[in-house]
């Protein structure tokens, strides 16, 4: 793997009011690289996603994405970066050949680039039956590998996953996974949040967030290693507990 950074963050933070959704994150993402970005429902995964992809504008801190300065270049950003969410990122009521007909126009594709990549994706995904069938009547395996296909029309640098799996049974998730590898094994930097702990095992390396804040970064091995636990799952208990006790001594 490279050692070539492509995402880095110095404290950079996000505040509502009084309260901070972010609070002074600092990481590193290297290229090729399956960074996963874990935390319960509410931890500010979400809002860390959407400044590092230019949607929110930081309180606080510093942070470049592609090597571009996330509050002056967030155009030149956008432009390097691929993005996915939950909600798979299609139009259920059109076809996936319109879906990606679409997209590939916003990223001001070619027609011709347009054409070649529709052929291309609708084959390598087996959708050649269903291309003129609405995204909303495809299973959900395909539907997620096409939202994926989708993001990375335009050959992005970095691809932001916004917990893409929600909601998914495990084999499909799985599934959804090896597409993940094949990108990575490609070159393509994968940031990728979810609350789902075992796909902590997944990751390259992974950083926990509690409360706003990195509770924890490092390997997946190397976590439970230092924490003396079997799984991902234990790790995080033990983080929310540390953080319950620590909050709990602190507001006496």
């Amino acid at each position: 793997m490279s050692r070539e950074i492509v995402i880095k963050t110095d404290a950079l933070t996000k505040k509502f009011g009084d309260f901070a959704a972010v609070d002074e994150i600092s990481f590193e993402v290297t290229k090729g690289e399956i960074f996963g970005f874990l935390g319960a429902n509410g931890a500010g995964k979400t809002t860390a996603i959407k400044m590092l992809i230019g949607l929110s504008r930081p309180t606080s801190g510093e942070a470049t994405v592609a090597g571009y300065d996330l509050y002056k270049e967030t155009e030149r950003i956008k432009k390097r970066i691929g993005y996915m969410s939950q909600k798979f990122s299609l139009y259920n009521d059109l076809t996936p050949q319109e879906n990606i007909k679409f997209f590939g126009g916003i990223y001001s594709l070619s027609r011709k680039s347009i054409k070649e990549k529709t052929q291309e994706i609708l084959e390598k995904l087996d959708l050649v039956d269903v291309a003129n069938t609405p995204v909303s009547t495809i299973p959900l395996g395909w539907k997620q590998r096409l939202a994926f296909a989708v993001a990375t029309l335009h050959d992005p640098e970095i691809v932001f996953l916004d917990e893409p799996t929600g909601g998914v049974d495990p084999m499909v998730r799985r599934q959804f996974w090896e597409t993940i590898y094949e990108a990575s094994d490609n070159g393509k930097t994968i940031f990728v949040t979810t609350h789902y702990m075992d796909e902590a095992e997944y990751c390259h390396r992974i950083s926990i967030m509690v409360a706003g804040k990195i509770a924890a970064l490092d390997t997946p091995d190397s976590l439970k290693k230092q924490f003396e636990v079997e799984s991902m799952d234990e790790v995080f208990v033990k983080l929310v507990r540390r953080n319950e006790n620590t909050t709990s001594k602190i507001s006496k």
